[in-house]
């Protein structure tokens, strides 16, 4: 149904990860999300994806986009239209200002070239589920039209209502993937984040072999603890990133692990290297 999304060239560049020994396969386009660095200012951070062989940036909003585009990095994920993760589309009483939002949002990230917008259902605040899936369904339709009019991808995330962001509504694939068959377009997927759904549902290889066709971007860290993501946490992420890339996906796979290590950036190239399968 998405198939990849994102700008199917750009974001990778033919370098060499720092301090390894051969160069990256660039099988699998890496980002990494701005928020897990916010020890390197933005000029900072894209010498640093640069300089580990790979040139986009997630969740980077449109005060920082001339920076990016200054150093030749993608904004693999937009922000900024979004009011929080818990004022979402599930909310009716929310639609109006989310459409407003996002309406002109949508105009912004076209405008500068980019594809990929985030969103969020919000949280339930004691409604039921399939109401907010009916909510959820409502709003987004008073904006799809003109995201698919100017070529932009809205990305709902998924999120885990257990330890980071209680009472969350999208907090399971299956309500999700349900949001992307109401809706029905190519210009909405999921923000499949493997380190939440690990939390909330296990079976990350299965469910992406399932339900790949919705899945439009994907994110990392480490369980438990959302750190790095080598062998001191539970998920295999080599064997994650094969699964990921036998669905035909061409999108983007961000790093948004916060790093405990005392040098942030081996982390990262650590991480960079684990995925690049």
């Amino acid at each position: 149904m998405l198939g990849g999304v994102g700008l199917a060239t750009a974001g990778l560049l033919p370098a060499r990860a720092a301090g390894a020994t051969t160069p990256l396969k660039g099988n699998l386009k890496q980002a990494v999300a701005r928020w897990t660095f916010g020890q390197q200012s933005v000029d900072q951070l894209c010498l640093t994806v640069k300089g580990l062989g790979f040139a986009a940036i997630d969740l980077v909003g449109p005060e920082d986009w001339p920076v990016l585009k200054a150093h030749g990095v993608v904004s693999s994920m937009c922000n900024g239209a979004e009011i929080n993760l818990k004022d979402g589309f599930a909310g009716v009483e929310f639609h109006d200002q989310l459409v407003e939002r996002y309406t002109r949002h949508i105009d912004l990230v076209a405008d500068a070239g980019y594809r990929n917008l985030i969103c969020f259902s919000g949280n339930r605040n004691g409604m039921d589920p399939g109401q907010g899936l009916k909510n959820a369904e409502a709003g987004l339709k008073r904006i799809l039209g003109h995201a698919e009019r100017r070529g932009v991808m809205l990305v709902m995330e998924l999120l885990n209502s257990k330890v980071d962001h209680p009472d969350y509504l999208c907090d399971n694939s299956a309500w999700g993937v349900e949001l992307c068959k109401r809706l029905g377009s190519q210009h909405f997927g999921l923000l499949y984040d493997i380190y939440h759904m690990q939390i909330m549902e296990g079976d990350i290889i299965a469910t992406i072999r399932k339900h790949h066709q919705y899945f439009a971007h994907y994110h990392t860290a480490g369980v438990p603890g959302r750190h790095e993501i080598g062998d001191d946490q539970e998920l295999n992420y080599p064997a994650i990133c094969r699964a990921i890339l036998e669905t035909g996906f061409t999108g983007y796979l961000a790093q948004e692990f916060t790093p405990l290590a005392a040098d942030p950036v081996a982390s990262l190239r650590e991480a960079v290297r684990l995925c690049d399968v």
